[in-house]
């Protein structure tokens, strides 16, 4: 049996878990994410036409039998109507957790933006299986974890910032 006194380097354990967490966040680059020309000559992040096209249908299916009546409302008359612009902040929103995840940059700041995006995800799912529930409640702690341990200062670009700009206070703030 482990003994907590004698765990060996917590710290470097939470970064390995931050930074497989953000791999799977940041993975939404790869299946979510694309560059348009805005004005047809300034490229910005966008979602790709097949995110467009499935977040809305998901939402729906998630709606349907969403026990919190308020939030199956915003699903269905906010977010489905709307969904080319939250199709763009949720796949933006995960690239951008995935990105402060995996490399400890802003750590505190993604950690925060992650928990929100797992809480309004959670809810968004939460008549489905038990899975689907320990799935959220499993990132939720992480992502409260990441937050309070402040998890970018070991092996991450937060610890080096730390260490280059020890009296900045937005420095202090953000990492």
């Amino acid at each position: 049996m482990t003994d907590l006194r004698t765990m060996r380097a917590p710290q470097r354990w939470i970064a390995v878990q931050r930074m497989i967490v953000g791999i799977w966040f940041a993975k939404s680059i790869l299946t979510k994410i694309t560059v348009v020309l805005a004005g047809g000559f300034f490229p910005v992040p966008a979602a790709t036409e097949r995110w467009q096209g499935v977040m809305p249908k998901l939402i729906a299916k998630y709606a349907a039998d969403n026990p919190f009546p308020w939030y199956k409302s915003f699903l269905l008359d906010t977010v489905v109507p709307n969904s080319h612009v939250f199709a763009t902040l949720t796949a933006i929103g995960e690239v951008g957790v995935g990105i402060s995840l995996l490399f400890g940059l802003f750590t505190p700041l993604g950690a925060f933006f992650g928990l929100l995006q797992v809480v309004f995800y959670g809810m968004a799912v939460q008549q489905q299986s038990s899975g689907q529930q320990g799935f959220h409640v499993m990132l939720f702690a992480m992502m409260l974890t990441f937050l309070f341990s402040r998890a970018g200062r070991q092996w991450g670009i937060d610890g080096w910032l730390r260490e280059k700009y020890p009296t900045s206070k937005l420095v202090q703030l953000l990492t």
